[in-house]
């Protein structure tokens, strides 16, 4: 009897599986895109923490380089000649507005290396006034700036395959999923295997796993931790740079305070989820960017039948939030079972001058 009362939750479970994976496949080349900033900062976490340095700045160093991108990016095209865009949308005053914006973010992750490896000050509060000053800031000049109606420098384009790849079979979806891309999101998917090879098979990740790992067996055998720190924590400002630069000369191409909302500690929830490796890292950003295209597709194209009559009586913020629900889903359930490295949140102290 039991069984038979519960046939129809089942029901409803396997038609929502059954439509979750409709909207996976359908939406492959969106998930992407929408995994894009999340999956950079997870990078830029990555760099941070496996050697050592704990950031929880991603946010604030993302939406600084967003809002240097956007405006840099127009008063070049004030200044500069367009021209005719090139390949994937790119004109000089984008490129000068992508420049500042890696610039912006290695300039935050210098004060927070600073901040963390110099002065030894608490890295968490470290990366929390970092948020907190970004977001002010940055709201503030937005809104000061957007009443000048700046013009826009425009954004870059996605890559377009050849006519008639797109009809091949799997291939051509396979193809459009991976290769349709602007250069900034093209960039996540070509650095996340160069890590992953990188972390494995290089000096640098071996140097860079002890440190994170043994600092003080690091520096015996000869490797310089307080430069590691800094060397990695200042590509990860690079990786946050593109990150930011996504949402204001990519994906749009204005700028709005606030308009990270949160990736940047969902980017902290797909490191940990992905156990400090960069595949794991941008493989949990993608199971974000299912949860957003999964509450976009429910909002504008909800399913037929008893799962479309069930998922329709939901309010439609519900769907909105999914992606911060899977963030606590995901931590609650991971946390404790991923091992973060050893030595991550521990200023260090060269041998020569510990007490």
């Amino acid at each position: 009897m039991d069984f038979v009362l519960h046939l129809p939750v089942i029901g409803l479970l396997l038609q929502f599986v059954g439509y979750l994976v409709v909207v996976s496949v359908q939406n492959g080349n969106l998930i992407i895109t929408l995994a894009t900033p999340i999956g950079l900062g997870a990078l830029c976490g990555f760099m941070n923490e496996r050697s050592g340095v704990v950031n929880i700045g991603i946010e604030g160093m993302m939406l600084t380089a967003a809002f240097i991108a956007w405006y840099v990016a127009a008063l070049a095209g004030q200044v500069l000649p367009a021209g005719t865009p090139g390949p994937l949308g790119i004109t000089l005053p984008l490129l000068v507005g992508l420049a500042a914006a890696l610039a912006a973010g290695v300039l935050v992750s210098a004060l927070h290396a600073w901040l963390s490896i110099t002065v030894r000050a608490d890295q968490i509060i470290s990366g929390t006034i970092i948020n907190i000053v970004a977001l002010g800031i940055t709201g503030y000049l937005g809104l000061l700036i957007s009443q000048n109606s700046p013009s826009s420098a425009g954004n870059f384009s996605s890559l377009s395959l050849p006519a008639g790849v797109d009809g091949i079979p799997v291939l051509g979806w396979l193809l459009n999923t991976v290769i349709e891309h602007g250069p900034i999101t093209l960039s996540m998917l070509v650095g996340v295997v160069v890590l992953q090879v990188l972390l494995y098979r290089s000096r640098w990740g071996l140097r860079t796993r002890a440190v994170g790992e043994h600092p003080r067996a690091a520096e015996t055998v000869g490797i310089d931790v307080i430069a590691l720190r800094y060397r990695n924590v200042l590509l990860g400002g690079l990786l946050a740079g593109l990150a930011g630069a996504w949402f204001t000369i990519e994906y749009g191409n204005s700028f709005q305070g606030g308009m990270t909302n949160g990736r940047g500690f969902i980017a902290l929830a797909a490191l940990i989820f992905g156990r400090w490796t960069p595949v794991g890292a941008v493989g949990a950003a993608l199971l974000f960017g299912v949860a957003d295209a999964l509450g976009t597709a429910i909002r504008q194209g909800p399913p037929t039948g008893d799962l479309g009559t069930f998922l329709t009586a939901v309010p439609p913020q519900l769907f909105s939030a999914l992606p911060y629900i899977v963030t606590i889903v995901v931590l609650a359930g991971v946390v404790g079972r991923s091992v973060a490295p050893a030595a991550d949140g521990q200023p260090y102290e060269r041998e020569s001058k510990a007490t």
